[in-house]
């Protein structure tokens, strides 16, 4: 079977499938993604680069239209003298949002099209008005609106959809979610793993299970992430407790929502506006895996807070090592945690709560452990590697062979925001 997966950062969402697949010599991988893309991959990659940004007179809700328009341009031309070639995909499996797949049923007319949606936006609800109570400014919403536009065109074009969570899948139009199957990515729980005996060195510091820190994870320091929260949460927390630790692994910078007005950082507003011991909070940047490993495995309370958005990768590897997490009551959260069962939801806006949580989970910490327990035995159960990976390829052997898909998922009704 001939597949081609695009992907702007391949392989991103695609690593695991590919890994497994790779190593079939029934398959023949081909994957495209931009040019400026860095990322390992061990199959045949076609690169693109996109020609220009979208016009600073283009209308402001077309931009991002005009963005994935031209990425789709410059996918389509990088893949042109293959298809000249006679090379031709069984299957094209595409990150949709970008726009850099939603031409290549034109190039291979005849080819199955399963396509991943991670996120359909909304004006009304789930993230957009989360954080500042609503947008009122119509055209804002139009914006927002607009941005659905290559979604939509791959919805045109797919033959079926793919969507990692319920939550994500809930917030498409009702028209549309009989044509995905929810189908997550998989942890691999045995990378993610308890152990006990991790030790792990930072600062000059050395925490091993038992002593008294929590974790941060999340690409950049922002809003949608809660780290304001999280610090004013820290804050307080160490007031509390003259031993706690905080481990931040992310980067200073915004990767979703609007960066501030006034140019200054997230992380730099909240260490001036928050009374703080530095020398117990610890900013490590990006980390290697087996880093962030380690850091959950030795972690008192591991922190995921997000508004109603697309859900991390390490919350739920987070769940996979045994830590326990201290999430944000919002859906994404509430469809991996039961409250007191295999985790914590405390309100997003509330971070003395999220303090004396903490401060609770560290002063009596053999009262949660089984929390922890019960959240990798939940991760073992519904997102263990080798059984989604199972899945995955049965989904895309029946959408390549035009037949209905095997793995589908009812949509349970996740409570709004």
């Amino acid at each position: 079977m001939r597949i081609l997966f695009i992907h702007d950062d391949f392989p991103g969402q695609y690593q695991r499938i590919v890994n497994h697949l790779a190593k079939d010599r029934n398959y023949e991988l081909v994957s495209g993604s931009l040019s400026k893309n860095s990322n390992p991959t061990p199959i045949r990659r076609i690169e693109y680069t996109p020609h220009r940004l979208p016009h600073p007179d283009s209308h402001p809700a077309l931009r991002y239209t005009e963005r994935a328009v031209i990425h789709g341009q410059a996918a389509l031309k990088a893949f042109l003298p293959l298809q000249r070639q006679g090379w031709k995909p069984d299957i094209i499996l595409g990150h949709s949002g970008w726009g850099s797949g939603i031409f290549m049923k034109d190039l291979w007319p005849d080819a199955k099209y399963l396509a991943y949606f991670e996120w359909y936006y909304r004006t009304d609800a789930a993230d957009v008005g989360f954080l500042d109570g609503g947008v009122s400014d119509v055209n804002e919403k139009m914006k927002i609106r607009m941005k659905n536009t290559a979604i939509l065109q791959d919805f045109a074009a797919m033959d079926w959809g793919q969507c990692p969570t319920q939550f994500q899948a809930t917030q498409f139009p009702e028209i549309f979610r009989n044509r995905l199957s929810i189908l997550h990515d998989g942890v691999d729980t045995e990378f993610f793993s308890p152990n006990r005996q991790t030790e792990l060195v930072v600062n000059g510091c050395k925490f091993r299970k038992g002593d008294p820190l929590v974790t941060y994870i999340a690409r950049g320091m922002e809003p949608y992430r809660g780290f304001p929260q999280f610090i004013a949460a820290i804050a307080h927390l160490q007031k509390m407790n003259p031993h706690v630790h905080a481990l931040i692994i992310g980067e200073d910078k915004v990767v979703y929502g609007l960066k501030r007005q006034d140019g200054q950082t997230f992380k730099h507003v909240a260490l001036e506006e928050n009374q703080l011991d530095l020398s117990r909070i610890h900013f490590v940047g990006t980390k290697p895996l087996h880093f962030l490993r380690d850091a959950l495995r030795v972690s008192a309370a591991h922190i995921y807070l997000t508004v109603p958005f697309v859900l991390s990768w390490s919350m739920m590897e987070a769940m996979s090592t045994g830590a326990v997490v201290v999430g944000s009551d919002t859906g994404p959260l509430r469809e991996m945690i039961t409250d007191g069962e295999n985790g914590i939801l405390v309100p997003f806006h509330q971070p003395d709560e999220l303090a004396n949580t903490l401060n609770n989970i560290l002063k009596h910490p053999n009262l949660y452990t089984c929390l922890g327990e019960a959240a990798r035995k939940m991760i073992l159960e519904r997102y263990e590697l080798s059984e989604m990976i199972g899945l995955y390829q049965n989904l895309i052997h029946a959408v390549a062979s035009g037949n209905r898909p095997c793995y589908r998922t009812d949509l349970k009704v996740v409570r709004s925001d």
